[in-house]
């Protein structure tokens, strides 16, 4: 504390906006808060929290006409109730009789295949970088073995590419000032992977962890750096993150996946932003695969949270999740209207469950 509260002084009452970028870390900033230990004119900005916050419901449109037109169509359990584009979820198309299975990784939908050759098989392969090499591994041991009824379904997203769009979008005096980068996305890329942004945007970035103390230490370390008008990177998690990342990890990923633009929710269109499976592995792509049946559903699908949701401005850091006139009343985890408050790690669902503005704690 003594650390914050020092480096505090330094801004010399300037303010000071640090946007924390996973929803593990926003949960454990108001579980613990911290919020309320920063010294006066110090404030967290919430970001994109996580790729189920950002998946758009035209991408959740293509995965329910795809159970719809028979496909096994395989996620993780917290893409089920994220709102498509025209209303519906995969908590739903599993309603209608659609064989819609929750899974554990992408390995548990390759052996799924495997044990049901008549089916075809489809993983729903979301995340940041996080989850793209254990992405790229199914896909290659899908080849390896000649498992033909087998694909994924990629939007794969790339973290710099969105903080690059806040920071750029935000109005005057409403955006970041400094970043603090998440530590398991971190430990895929290294932190030298946001050297180039941070001086970019001239503003620093701070890798850190997820425990109330790393936090501290992260947003001390931010608000030193800004105080001394240094746009660098530091890494305050080096018991996990190294400048390099995880080199072989990362390397089979970019094997299987390239760079390409992708749609984000609450962001919109982003060049370069995420990762779209190679052609080298087209007999694995579900957008290859099943082109028609996706262009048919994603073709006219936007939008996906409910009217009256301000999830778009949750996302980016430009409301917090009370501000909005449906949380805590039409928008809980029972009954979401945006992706925030469906996924465990969104701000909206942060805030509900540590009983923050009209939430239940």
């Amino acid at each position: 504390m003594e650390e914050l509260r020092s480096a505090g002084r330094a801004l010399a009452g300037r303010e000071l906006r640090v946007m924390e970028v996973c929803g593990g870390q926003t949960h454990a900033i108001l579980k613990n808060g911290l919020d309320a230990l920063l010294p006066e004119g110090m404030k967290y900005l919430h970001g994109p929290g996580c790729p189920v916050c950002v998946t758009p419901g035209r991408y959740l449109d293509g995965a329910i006409a795809l159970a719809r037109a028979g496909a096994t169509v395989c996620s993780f359990g917290d893409l089920w109730r994220v709102p498509s584009g025209r209303g519906g979820d995969l908590y739903g198309a599993k309603a209608e009789g659609c064989d819609v299975r929750m899974v554990g990784s992408p390995l548990e939908a390759l052996e799924a295949a495997k044990r049901e050759p008549g089916r075809e098989v489809v993983f729903l392969a979301i995340g940041f970088e996080t989850t793209a090499p254990a992405n790229a591994l199914a896909l290659k041991k899908a080849r390896a073995e000649g498992v033909d009824n087998f694909c994924e379904y990629a939007s794969q997203f790339l973290v710099p590419p969105a903080l690059r769009a806040i920071c750029r979008g935000a109005g005057a005096g409403a955006g970041p000032d400094a970043i603090l980068a998440a530590g398991h996305v971190c430990a895929v890329t290294g932190a030298g992977a946001y050297r180039q942004l941070a001086a970019e945007l001239g503003k620093p970035v701070v890798v850190t962890g997820f425990s109330a103390a790393e936090l501290l230490a992260g947003t001390a370390a931010a608000a030193r750096l800004a105080a001394a008008g240094r746009a660098e990177v530091f890494n305050a998690y080096r018991r996990v993150v190294s400048e390099q990342g995880n080199p072989a990890g990362w390397g089979a990923a970019m094997e299987v996946f390239e760079t390409c633009g992708r749609e984000w929710r609450g962001l919109g269109w982003l060049d370069d932003s995420g990762l779209r499976i190679r052609k080298e592995f087209g007999a694995w792509d579900a957008e290859k695969k099943f082109a028609d049946t996706l262009a048919g559903a994603t073709k006219s699908a936007a939008g996906g949270d409910e009217k009256g949701c301000e999830a778009g401005k949750v996302l980016v850091g430009q409301m917090e999740p009370p501000e909005c006139p449906l949380f805590g009343t039409a928008c809980t985890p029972e009954s979401p209207k945006g992706a925030p408050m469906v996924s465990p790690e969104g701000a909206c669902a942060a805030y509900w469950w540590n009983g923050r503005g009209g939430g239940r704690g």
